[in-house]
């Protein structure tokens, strides 16, 4: 192909970094304000959308020759709103590119780090804004389960974990189980570690940490609220950020030392297939058909 595919983007990911190192394609970059007054604009011949539909993504998808998103509800939102057909739009749900490594060998390395029992079953929570993201929701979850040998860790920036510390005394239950790391230098290890990964969302935009965890061999559970729920079951699907149901599944699969085992090798498997090479090789195939 001689001729450069344009590409533009609503948000930056690690597929669009990977994309741009590729010689047949160029991307268009934001012009400014001047430059709009005097200039043409130029449209993209493949634009990526996530996020809410405004009018300037509207503008780039109606103008383009194809459109990828990152999850089937998005899609069919952008057909309703726009009516462009359903071969303009793909879906290429969001990259994960992570070193993988034996999870047994990243949590004893963390328990010891933490100065805790190995045995110890690790719940986390992680999200860039702890309040729309569930962390409430999160602590009162942990709070409900029966089962006793496991930690809960919630690992933010400085602002939020200060903020949330005033909040732990609320949760008795949690005193001896809760851990919070504040601006953790190694996240990916932290899912690594992890048993079971827990966003009680209010968010609608894909969590692509939901994607991370189960790479990493977590168990996961989000709320129905958030469109990453087209990748879980429906038992890892929450009806709501406060679902009562969830200490009983909890419960369930912290006592069912099988079931987790099962649920961590699939959802690696799944989310194997999000990797940032398969995602790559996804594009191209469609690239070759626009």
């Amino acid at each position: 192909m001689n001729q450069k595919i344009k590409i533009s983007y609503k948000t930056n990911n690690i597929l669009i970094d990977k994309i741009s190192m590729q010689d047949n394609i160029e991307i268009l970059k934001d012009t400014n304000f001047i430059m709009k007054l005097f200039s043409k604009k130029k449209y993209a011949d493949v634009y990526f959308h996530s996020g809410n539909l405004d009018e300037n993504s509207i503008e780039n998808i109606l103008n383009a020759k194809m459109t990828i998103v990152n999850c089937f509800a998005l899609m069919n939102e952008v057909i309703a709103k726009t009516k462009i057909s359903h071969e303009k739009i793909k879906v290429i749900y969001p990259s994960v590119d992570i070193e993988y490594k034996k999870n047994k060998d990243v949590k004893h390395k963390l328990c010891e780090e933490l100065e805790i029992d190995v045995k110890n079953k690790i719940i986390l929570f992680t999200a860039k804004n702890f309040k729309t993201s569930g962390v409430k929701e999160f602590l009162e979850i942990c709070s409900s389960i029966s089962y006793e040998d496991f930690k809960a860790i919630v690992a933010g920036d400085k602002q939020q974990i200060r903020a949330l510390q005033f909040q732990i005394p609320k949760y008795q239950k949690l005193q001896d189980k809760i851990i919070l790391l504040e601006d953790y230098k190694n996240m990916n290890d932290l899912f690594l570690a992890s048993d079971i990964f827990i966003l009680p969302t209010y968010n609608k935009t894909f969590a692509a940490n939901i994607i991370k965890a189960m790479y990493c061999r977590c168990a996961v559970f989000v709320s129905i609220d958030n469109d990453a729920k087209e990748i879980v079951d429906v038992f890892a699907s929450m009806d709501s950020p406060t679902d009562a149901s969830m200490s009983f599944k909890l419960d369930a699969i912290l006592k069912g030392k099988d079931d987790l085992k099962l649920i961590k090798k699939e959802n690696r498997k799944l989310a194997s297939e999000f990797s940032l090479e398969n995602n790559l090789t996804k594009f191209n195939t469609i690239m070759d058909n626009i």
